[in-house]
C-alpha cells in the first residue's frame, strides 16, 4: 500500500491534504458538541462549588446559635479591680453582690533554727523524715549519699511531697528553708523525725503544723492561711485565691484585700450580634444564588444554574426553615424568626434583621428565643431534665417512666456513734476511705477532747469538703447519723460506680465502724415514649432504632417512681438548619450528588473523545488505503493512456504518406 507521503503522485488530486481535510471534516461536528458539553459541565462545577461554599459558611453561625449557652451570654462587672471576676455563661444569672475580701491566702514557710557552718559537708544527720501536706504523706531517707544540708533539700525536692526545699546563705552560716508548693490552711507542713542510733540530728527538722510554737527545731516564718470572703454578708473560704462554685457560673480571683460590688447582666448585643453574622451569610448566600442561578429581564438572560431544580430545592428547604412556625411553639408568643425581629425582604430574598425588636424579645422572654434557635427539651415535672438528642430524635413530646431511681453508693458503721464526749488524738485521728471504686480520701481529723458527736461530724465532713483526691475528681462526700444513730458516708454520685468503703482507721470502733455495710448505688431504669430506655446514674437515654425518641436523653432527679410526666423536644432553627446543610454538603447530599453526576458525565465525555480519536484514526486508515487504491488505478490508466498516444503517433507519419 502506497504511504500517506506518495499520495497523489498517480492522480495528483487524492493526496494527504485531501484526506486531513476529510478527517477535519468527520471530526468537526462531534469534537464541537463534546467541547460544548465539557465546558458547560465545568462551568457547572465551578457554579455547584460556589454555591457548596456559600450554603457551608451558612453552617458556623448556625451552630453558634443552636447550642442554648450562646444565647444566654451574661457579662460581670467588678468595681475593684483587684477583685476580678469571670463569667460562665451557660450557668450564670442576673444578679448583683457585695463583696469583701477578708485575707488571702498564702503557703506556709519554714527555716531551720539551726545554722550550719557549710551547705555541702557537714553532716545533718541519718535516718528518715516523714512529710505531711494536706492527705499526702511522704517519707525521705537520710543516709551517707546525702547527709549534708544540700543533700537534704535535694532529697526534699526529688521526692514530690509538695514541699520545696532549698539552702539560704545567711552571711553568718547556711539555714534550710522550706515552702507548701500549695496555698491555704489544708496544704500545711508537717515533718516527723526517725533517727539511726548514733547518727542523730534529724530530729532539728521536725514541725508539727498544728503547734507551731511548740517547735524549737523548725521555725514557721509564714503561716498558711485560706483565703477568705464574705458574698453579701455570707464568709466563703478556698485555699487559693480563686473562688470557684460559689455562685454558679461566677469565678472570682482575688489580688488585695478590699470590697467590691459584683454586678451580672444579660449580654443582649453579644447574642444579637451572633444572630446578626447568621443574617448576613444568608445574605452572601443569597447573592451568590442570584449570581449563579438570577435571570436578567432586560437582556433576557439566565446565569449557568437558572431553572436549576437543585438550587430550588436548596432555597425551598431554607426558606421553609427560616420563614415557618417551628414545630413544638406554635402556642408561645415567640414561634418563628420574624416574632424576633428577623424578616425577609420580598425583592431580594433576603433577610432584615431589627436588633431592637430582637433584644426586646430575648430581654423578655429568653427560654422561648433560646428554643426558637436551639434545641430544647421541656418537661412537665420540674425534677426532670432535658440532656440532649439523638441525631434521629423528632421533634414532639413523651411519655417518661421511672421503674427504679437512682440511688448513691453509702456505707454504714456497724454500731451506734457516741453521743459525745470525744477523745481525738495523735493515735486515732486518720481515717481513710475507698469512694467510687478508684478515688482514696485520707482524712487527718483535728485533735481535742471534750468533743460532742456533733462537733465530730462537723470536723469529719470538714475534712471530706477539703480532702484533695475528692476536689480534684470532683467529688464530694457528705457525712451523716442515721436514724439508728449509726454513723453514713454517702457519695454525691448516683448510679452503679457510685460507692464508699472503709480502707483503713486507726481506732474504727471509736467511730462505730469496726463492721461496716456499703451499699453500691443503682443506675435509674424506666421508658422513654413507652420503649425501655438504659441507665447512667440519673440519666435515662434510648439508644438509636428506638422510634421518634431515639437519641434522647433526660436526667431524672429524686426517688419518685411511676409516671414522670412528658419531655417536649422543640428542635430551633439554628439545630434544623444545621442539619439540613450538612445534609446538602454531606455524602448523598444535594449538591454533593449534583457535582458527583457531572463529574460522571466529565468522565463519559472523555470516554467519548477517545473513542472519537480511536474512530477518525480507522477512518484515516480507510481513506488512505482507497486513496492509494485509487492513485494507482490512475495511475495505470495514465500509463495505458500515454503507451496510446505513442502508438498512434508512431503511425501517424505512415497515414500521411498514403
Amino acid at each position: 500500500m502506497a504511504g500517506i507521503s506518495s499520495l497523489g503522485i498517480g492522480s495528483g488530486v487524492l493526496n494527504s491534504d485531501l484526506v486531513d481535510q476529510l478527517v477535519a471534516a468527520e471530526r468537526k461536528p462531534t469534537e464541537t458538541r463534546l467541547t460544548q458539553k465539557t465546558q458547560r459541565a465545568e462551568t457547572m462545577l465551578s457554579a455547584y462549588g460556589k454555591l457548596r461554599s456559600a450554603v457551608t459558611e451558612l453552617r458556623l453561625p448556625m451552630r453558634q446559635l443552636s447550642a442554648p449557652d450562646n444565647l444566654k451570654a451574661f457579662s460581670a462587672s467588678s468595681s475593684n479591680d483587684d477583685i476580678g471576676v469571670s463569667v460562665d455563661s451557660a450557668k450564670a444569672s442576673r444578679g448583683s453582690y457585695s463583696v469583701e475580701v477578708k485575707n488571702l491566702a498564702s503557703a506556709q514557710a519554714l527555716a531551720s533554727q539551726t545554722v550550719f557552718s557549710d551547705k555541702g559537708g557537714s553532716s545533718v544527720g541519718q535516718g528518715s523524715l516523714q512529710l505531711s501536706v494536706g492527705d499526702k504523706v511522704t517519707d525521705i531517707t537520710i543516709d551517707a549519699s546525702n547527709d549534708t544540708l544540700q543533700g537534704l533539700a535535694n532529697a526534699i525536692n526529688d521526692a514530690d511531697a509538695g514541699v520545696s526545699a532549698g539552702v539560704i546563705d545567711t552571711g553568718n552560716g547556711y539555714q534550710l528553708v522550706m515552702s507548701a508548693d500549695e496555698t491555704g490552711t489544708a496544704n500545711g507542713v508537717s515533718i516527723s523525725a526517725t533517727e539511726d542510733v548514733g547518727s542523730e540530728g534529724l530530729a532539728r527538722f521536725a514541725f508539727d503544723v498544728d503547734a507551731p510554737e511548740a517547735n524549737p527545731a523548725m521555725k514557721q516564718t509564714i503561716a498558711a492561711s485560706d483565703a477568705v470572703m464574705e458574698i453579701n454578708g455570707i464568709e466563703v473560704r478556698r485555699s487559693e485565691n480563686t473562688f470557684e462554685n460559689v455562685i454558679d457560673g461566677l469565678t472570682f480571683d482575688v489580688k488585695e484585700t478590699g470590697t467590691s460590688t459584683i454586678t451580672v447582666n444579660q449580654d443582649l448585643g453579644a447574642v444579637s450580634d451572633r444572630v446578626q453574622g447568621f443574617v448576613d451569610k444568608f445574605n452572601a448566600l443569597q447573592s451568590t444564588i442570584d449570581g449563579l442561578a438570577g435571570f436578567n429581564a432586560e437582556a433576557e438572560q439566565g446565569s449557568v444554574l437558572t431553572g436549576d431544580a437543585t438550587v430550588r430545592g436548596i432555597q425551598n428547604q431554607l426558606r421553609s426553615i427560616l420563614t415557618g412556625i417551628v414545630p413544638g411553639m406554635e402556642n408561645q408568643s415567640v414561634r418563628s424568626l420574624a416574632d424576633v425581629g428577623i424578616t425577609t425582604d420580598w425583592e431580594s430574598g433576603g433577610l432584615e434583621f431589627d436588633r431592637s425588636v430582637f433584644e426586646e424579645k430575648l430581654n423578655a422572654h429568653p427560654d422561648e428565643v433560646t428554643a426558637l434557635f436551639a434545641e430544647q427539651g421541656r418537661a412537665s415535672d420540674s425534677q426532670v431534665e432535658f440532656v440532649r438528642s439523638g441525631m434521629d430524635t423528632v421533634p414532639g413530646s413523651y411519655d417518661i417512666n421511672v421503674t427504679q431511681a437512682a440511688t448513691q453508693g453509702q456505707m454504714t458503721g456497724g454500731s451506734a456513734l457516741a453521743a459525745g464526749n470525744f477523745e481525738i488524738t495523735g493515735d486515732n485521728n486518720k481515717l481513710s476511705l475507698s469512694v467510687n471504686g478508684d478515688i482514696t480520701a485520707n482524712l487527718q481529723l483535728t485533735e481535742g477532747t471534750g468533743l460532742s458527736q456533733q462537733d465530730l461530724l462537723n470536723d469529719i465532713q470538714a475534712q471530706l469538703d477539703s480532702n484533695n483526691a475528692l476536689n480534684a475528681a470532683g467529688v464530694s462526700v457528705q457525712a451523716g447519723v442515721d436514724q439508728d444513730g449509726k454513723l453514713t458516708f454517702t457519695s454525691s454520685r448516683y448510679g452503679s460506680e457510685s460507692s464508699v468503703k472503709l480502707a483503713s482507721a486507726d481506732d474504727a470502733a471509736l467511730f462505730g465502724l469496726e463492721d461496716t455495710t456499703s451499699e453500691e448505688g443503682l443506675d435509674i431504669a424506666g421508658t422513654i415514649d413507652g420503649r425501655t430506655a438504659k441507665g447512667d446514674g440519673q440519666v435515662l437515654y434510648l439508644g438509636s432504632d428506638n422510634g421518634d425518641a431515639s437519641g434522647l436523653q433526660v436526667r431524672v432527679l429524686g426517688d419518685q417512681t411511676g409516671s414522670r410526666g412528658t419531655i417536649t423536644f422543640v428542635e430551633g432553627v439554628g439545630e434544623r438548619t444545621v442539619n439540613l446543610v450538612s445534609n446538602m454538603v454531606g455524602a448523598g447530599g444535594a449538591i454533593e450528588s449534583r457535582t458527583s453526576s457531572l463529574n460522571r458525565e466529565l468522565e463519559k465525555i472523555e470516554e467519548s473523545q477517545v473513542k472519537l480519536e480511536e474512530r477518525l484514526t480507522s477512518y484515516r486508515e480507510r481513506l488512505v488505503s482507497q486513496f492509494s487504491t485509487a492513485d494507482s488505478l490512475i495511475s495505470q490508466l495514465n500509463n495505458t493512456r500515454d503507451y496510446v498516444t505513442q502508438q498512434l503517433a508512431a503511425l501517424a507519419p505512415q497515414n500521411n504518406k498514403d
